[in-house]
């Protein structure tokens, strides 16, 4: 199985909306990639009060091969969720990597 996890932080205010809304935005245009092939396991997380949290939103993903990996990163839904995800974001950090390969 491959984990793809991103975090992003973004910027406080663009096109008249502000952070939380930005985040509302992002939420919902990454939460229609949810079914796409090959995604197992999709979730995005916004900080919660009294916890930790560096980043304005995480998304923890699973993929049942590199192949499909790939094929969500190319598919047109995630392209448009990016390109708008580019516009608004202040940081973005990511790792991908495959559980089979932990010790």
């Amino acid at each position: 199985m491959i984990k793809h996890i991103v975090s992003w932080t973004f910027v406080d205010a663009a096109e008249g909306l502000d952070k939380p809304a930005i985040v509302d935005a992002v939420v919902d245009k990454l939460s229609a990639c949810r079914n796409l092939p090959g995604v197992l396991e999709f979730e995005l997380a916004r900080p919660q009060e009294g916890l930790e949290a560096s980043f304005d939103l995480v998304l923890c993903s699973a993929f049942d091969s590199v192949e499909s990996l790939r094929a969500y990163v190319a598919h047109p839904v995630h392209q448009a969720a990016g390109a708008y995800i580019a516009t608004v974001k202040r940081t973005r950090q990511a790792m991908d990597y495959d559980t089979a390969a932990l010790g």
